[in-house]
């Protein structure tokens, strides 16, 4: 059995070896929660892959949005090459939800784009996890929500070994079964087409195609081959062909499933009949007889996840089958940046349920579609085996599950230091006693400005958090107008303008970056080396300890770092802030004076615009066979505008989420016009089949 074969050029070190071994002997002995509490900077995610060197089994990593799974997916595929490291998030390029206004009488369809790669991609995850042990699946809270029944994925695998007695008529039924369409033109993926005795399949999980050749009734030769140019790489013995789709079913189910549907049916319909609501219950047995016929028919229809408690078999208002239930019992959890990834969990039960109540009461979904929903917190603790907690900040719930153990990691492998703390006085009064605004006080803002030209002489740059759009604005606006380099950031900018800021300050052609919350987990920023926190006694989320310490660990990446909080007194959450990031200072000080290490500021590439970076991707991505530096940026981009795009469209703010889909359109075109134009002109390169 393949095991999990960690490479990596460098050993862990600083406070990593400790780390690790607190963390194995407690999943060893059994513990079902631990902390990891790391600083930023400190090397969690190669503290993690070491665990999974050690524990060697199954692994989930979640994070809480797809950026940051992004970033661990490629971090994990480098530290583990041989084995089956798969990305999970969800598949959706645009998503407008199915959706009906009562007060307007407007149906609004379900409208969605999805991502084939990212679909690739989750089918991957599945076929790996009930065919080997040695996988990795780093997912988002997507991982929560309702995905087929494993058992039922397992049952229609479909193995054939070469000289196999197999009728080849009978092997097309089993394609079309399990979700293969037909096509004898265009081989694409999800789909098979049959020349005589040759049957070419392009798995939905896979890059490369299979070719099942037959003499008679006996399976002659199995091969893969690549899809473009049928050109044959790689001669097999045997062939695993795993579900085109996750929600496929026997067709046994399948007939049990439309003698509930009809059940149900029945009951609504008789339902609306009492209530006098003759349109709903027209509307409902249109609806619900068409997608009847559909899965009668070819075993699948669109929408076909709102009948997904009826076609598993569940009780109604029992857990719906997730990732969850395609990992063997023993597997390990790491929640990473667990202060924000378990809150969002916790909320994502009744994020679209007034939403599936509408469609219900008006006819346009059986009662059984409020079963096709996420994980409740209370189940999701339920498939919990053994997790890691992981975050410089753990939260109560986190810390609670503990009584408020952790297992410390804070020395940074580079001997940077966490940044030094001053507080200074954030308002003045004038003679009447009477209080001055922000950009008025004699004291703040003029310290502000001394400490921003001092910065800026140095070639270093400056954040500034302030606690209102307002306020960001007119301090960007003074700042310009004494000749300082400024820009504001907030929500009004979208994902793209902000990430296009944040390279242009690092590229210096700005000095100072004032915002509203920029405290975002993963924002990278060498060159910052002073953080100014205005209004820092103002309790509140972007003044909380959390947010503060979050908001602290932006500037630890500079070996000039130093953070100074404008207040005029010095709350808790301050204090507790205060106190940690000395207490943190301190040790990493005694750590590098005793292996005479000496601090020195992280170098790291600075990425060109989003268009550049499409560009420059094209070159280098189809060489190397996968992804690159300049392709995880161009996909975090990506991933920013798809976030917005999803929250627009819950809003129901259909035209905002409709332009954002359309820049997202433009954006994939220019990628796949340069993914196209590499594959023309770099060299051929006979392509393996992975151990997956």
């Amino acid at each position: 059995m393949p095991e999990f074969q960690l490479v990596s050029p460098f050993q862990p070190s600083g406070d990593q070896p400790q780390a690790i071994q607190k963390l194995v002997d407690g999943i060893r002995a059994g513990e079902k929660v631990q902390n990891l509490m790391g600083v930023t900077g400190s090397g969690k995610t190669f503290t993690m892959a070491n665990i999974i060197q050690q524990i060697q089994r199954p692994t989930l990593v979640m994070s809480h949005n797809k950026t940051l799974a992004a970033q661990l997916f490629s971090e994990f595929k480098q530290f583990f090459p041989h084995n089956a490291v798969t990305y999970f998030v969800s598949y959706y390029d645009y998503y407008q939800p199915e959706a009906y206004i009562p007060q307007r009488d407007i149906y609004i369809e379900k409208d969605a784009a999805v991502n084939q790669e990212i679909d690739r991609l989750r089918l991957a995850t599945t076929s790996a996890l009930v065919s080997r042990r040695d996988v990795i699946v780093v997912a988002s809270v997507s991982s929560i929500y309702g995905l087929g029944s494993p058992s039922d994925y397992k049952k229609m695998v479909f193995t054939l070994s070469v000289d196999d007695i197999l009728d080849r008529d009978e092997f097309l039924a089993k394609l079309v079964e399990i979700q293969y369409e037909r096509n004898d033109t265009d081989l694409d993926s999800g789909k098979f087409r049959a020349r005589g005795d040759c049957v070419e399949i392009f798995p939905t999980y896979e890059e490369f195609a299979f070719r099942v050749e037959f003499w008679g009734d006996t399976v002659e030769q199995i091969s893969i081959i690549d899809p473009t140019s049928g050109e044959v790489c790689e001669r097999l013995q045997t062939l695993s062909i795993y579900p085109a789709k996750h929600f496929v079913l026997p067709e046994e189910k399948i007939e049990d499933a439309l003698v509930k549907i009809r059940r149900e049916l029945s009951a609504q319909l008789e339902y609306f009949k009492d209530q006098g609501k003759l349109l709903e219950a027209q509307r409902l047995s249109a609806r619900t007889r068409y997608d009847m016929e559909m899965l009668q028919q070819v075993g699948y229809c669109p929408g076909v996840e709102n009948y997904s408690q009826p076609l598993s078999g569940r009780e109604p208002g029992s857990a719906p089958d997730t990732l969850f239930s395609f990992f063997p019992d023993d597997y390990l959890l790491f929640v990473d940046e667990s202060h924000v990834t378990v809150p969002q969990i916790r909320g994502m039960q009744t994020a679209d349920r007034n939403r599936k109540k509408t469609l219900v009461e008006h006819g346009f979904r059986l009662p059984s579609a409020m079963d096709n929903r996420p994980l409740t917190f209370d189940e999701w603790e339920e498939r919990v085996n053994q997790v890691v907690y992981v975050s410089a900040t753990p939260g109560p719930y986190e810390l609670a599950q503990t009584q408020g153990r952790y297992v410390e990691q804070i020395i940074r492998p580079t001997g940077l230091l966490d940044p030094i703390i001053e507080v200074v006085p954030a308002t003045a009064c004038d003679a009447g006693g009477s209080a001055v605004s922000p950009i008025a006080s004699p004291g703040q803002v003029p310290h502000l400005l001394e400490q921003v030209r001092e910065r800026a002489a140095k070639g270093e740059r400056v954040l500034v958090t302030t606690l209102t759009k307002r306020l960001a604005e007119d301090l960007s606006d003074y700042f310009l107008k004494k000749n300082v380099r400024c820009k504001w950031l907030h929500s009004e900018l979208d994902a793209f303008e902000r990430v296009e800021l944040l390279r242009e300050l690092r590229e210096g052609k700005f000095d100072v970056l004032v915002g509203v919350n920029l405290l975002r987990e993963g924002l990278d920023l060498p060159e910052v080396s002073l953080v100014a926190i205005l209004d820092a006694d103002k309790e509140g989320f972007l003044r909380s300890e959390t947010s503060l310490m979050q908001t602290i660990g932006r500037s630890a990446r500079n070996v000039n770092a130093k953070v100074i909080l404008y207040a005029d007194k010095i709350t808790e959450a301050m204090r507790h802030a205060i106190d940690e990031t000395a207490r943190r200072r301190e040790l990493q000080h005694q750590f590098n004076e005793a292996h005479g290490i000496t601090p020195q500021t992280i170098q790291k590439n600075i990425h060109r615009g989003i268009e550049k970076e499409a560009e420059a991707f094209r070159h280098a991505n189809a060489a190397i066979g996968r992804k690159n530096e300049d392709q995880i940026v161009t996909e975090q981009y990506i991933s920013e505008l798809e976030a917005e795009m999803m929250e627009a469209a819950e809003k129901l703010e259909f035209e905002r989420a409709a332009a954002i889909r359309d820049r997202i359109s433009k954006l994939r075109e220019q990628i796949g016009a340069a993914v196209s134009e590499v594959k023309e002109t770099a060299p051929k390169k006979r392509r393996r089949r992975s151990k997956a």
